[in-house]
């Protein structure tokens, strides 16, 4: 190996960061697209804030406090302030909020979309950049605010496109976990944190794994090992009581809160059953039915900034990866109340609550349930290039296209009549333009259909080959151009 190619950084992109084409991209613009007009069309306004903000605004809300770098990408200014990227989009609004409270209406309700980054360690499915939708209502303190959030992010998940029964919310409450942390004199704010970091793996880890996160620790099967909240047995005990008590099939909301009713949740859970009965009624009342949102004491969603309603959308449509292997998503958004975290800035305290959407994660998961063929990206008119001698000719049909509104390129390689071909086909092109020198001189333009002659094509090795086999193509008069290329994209 020489020196200068062992010198030649490799291509490479950064663990945790993908690049994304065509596809991937038309799927996530369409679900913020579709999403963004229905929390236009519940009345919540636009906002768009920066991609950094100083990390005394993200504070103890940040994530896991024990990753390197306290869970996100910081760096520290030219005046020595610590700046990092967003996180979320809700510690932003809450700044934003505290910023211009003065100046808002009152409730203030926005949305916003767009990349946030993690530093998190990186896995299937899990990256370090992706994209959110989120909506959020600052400034009410009704649970009628959270059952607006919950029925609006049932309807963002029909435009998302999924049909009843392929998504459900389940809604709980945080207080529920403090009536029976109070109840248990667990005072230590890190270790009801831990505890609730633990409940909240329920769903992946099952009882077994919750008591050993709730207790010492769990070692799991990479030989990782988890530190626990160490909680006396007794309270393992009734949390696990607890979560047993709501697990009966086909309850209601209203019966889920009649069967965890009978748990010693104290002042703190009374409350919360309270504001639950309170979400269950305007629920019903918006028309959301039972199977859409359920109530679910296992949710207690993992950022320490919820301090009541918390809210998961899980997925359940069945998918699968490339290999067809059977992959759960779980989790496409989530969201909650936060009461606390716009009073950190004011002193003040500020109600509010939100939803949402994880962009990135519900497109992948859409493809992986076979639902990507509308986000296959059509290409653009491909005109086909013979001669240098007839350059003004092509020109002008692309021209004419582009004027159009059709999308149009000129072939700018140097390949001949069949790489020319293939790479229209790779381009996703409807249709090949060809004005060889008998076209040009009969005033014609010969239009391949690349979606009717597709297959054939491939097998053509050169121009006379072309012309005779003629698979899925027409020459017409030159004037004909945009009305037949318009024929065949619509």
């Amino acid at each position: 190996m020489t020196d200068e190619a062992s010198n030649r950084p490799e291509a490479r992109a950064p663990r945790g960061f993908a690049d994304r084409r065509g596809r991937d991209l038309t799927a996530e613009r369409r679900i913020v697209a579709r999403v963004s007009e229905v929390y236009e069309r519940w009345g919540f306004e636009a906002l768009e804030t920066p991609a950094f903000e100083y990390a005394d605004a993200l504070g103890k809300f940040l994530p896991d406090a024990d990753r390197p770098n306290e869970g996100v990408f910081a760096l520290q200014d030219d005046d020595d302030q610590w700046m990092a990227l967003r996180y979320d989009h809700t510690a932003p609004l809450a700044r934003f909020a505290a910023q211009n409270w003065e100046i808002l209406p009152k409730p203030f309700r926005r949305y916003a979309y767009g990349p946030v980054w993690r530093n998190e360690k990186p896995g299937p499915g899990r990256f370090r950049e992706f994209w959110q939708c989120d909506a959020d209502t600052v400034g009410s303190d009704r649970p009628e605010a959270d059952a607006e959030i919950i029925a609006m992010g049932c309807e963002g998940l029909r435009a998302a496109g999924l049909a009843a029964g392929q998504a459900v919310i389940r809604v709980s409450n945080r207080k529920l976990f403090d009536g029976l942390f109070d109840a248990g004199g667990i005072t230590d704010p890190m270790q009801r944190l831990t505890a609730l970091r633990a409940v909240d793996k329920y769903d992946r880890l099952g009882v077994e794994g919750v008591r050993l996160l709730l207790g010492e620790g769990r070692l799991d099967e990479s030989g990782d090992y988890t530190k626990g909240a160490n909680l006396p047995a007794s309270v393992i005990g009734a949390i696990e009581a607890f979560l047993a008590s709501a697990e009966a099939p086909g309850l209601s909301r209203a019966g889920v809160l009649d069967a965890v009713s009978g748990a010693a949740l104290g002042a703190a859970g009374e409350e919360a059953l309270k504001e639950l009965a309170a979400i269950d009624r305007a629920l019903t009342a918006m028309g959301v039915s039972q199977d859409d949102v359920r109530f679910d004491p296992t949710i207690v969603r993992g950022l320490e900034y919820y301090t009541g309603a918390v809210f998961e959308a899980e997925l359940l449509l069945d998918t699968k990866d490339e290999k067809g292997r059977a992959v759960r998503f779980g989790s496409i958004g989530g969201g909650g109340r936060y009461d606390d975290l716009v009073s950190r800035f004011t002193g003040q305290s500020t109600p509010a609550t939100g939803f949402s959407f994880g962009v990135s994660r519900l497109a992948s998961a859409l493809r992986a349930a076979g639902r990507g063929a509308e986000d296959a990206t059509r290409g653009p008119v491909v005109a086909i290039v013979f001669s240098e001698d007839d350059m003004q000719h092509y020109l002008d049909a692309v021209s004419e296209l582009r004027a159009a509104g059709i999308a149009a390129e000129l072939y700018l390689g140097r390949a001949g009549m069949k790489a020319q071909m293939k790479y229209a086909d790779r381009r996703g092109a409807p249709a090949a333009v060809i004005l060889g020198g008998d076209e040009i001189a009969a005033g014609q333009v010969t239009i391949k259909d690349l979606d009717a002659g597709r297959a054939r094509a491939a097998a053509i090795a050169d121009n006379d080959a072309w012309k005779a086999e003629r698979p899925g193509q027409q020459t017409v008069a030159r004037d004909q151009l945009v009305a037949v290329v318009r024929s065949i994209i619509e």
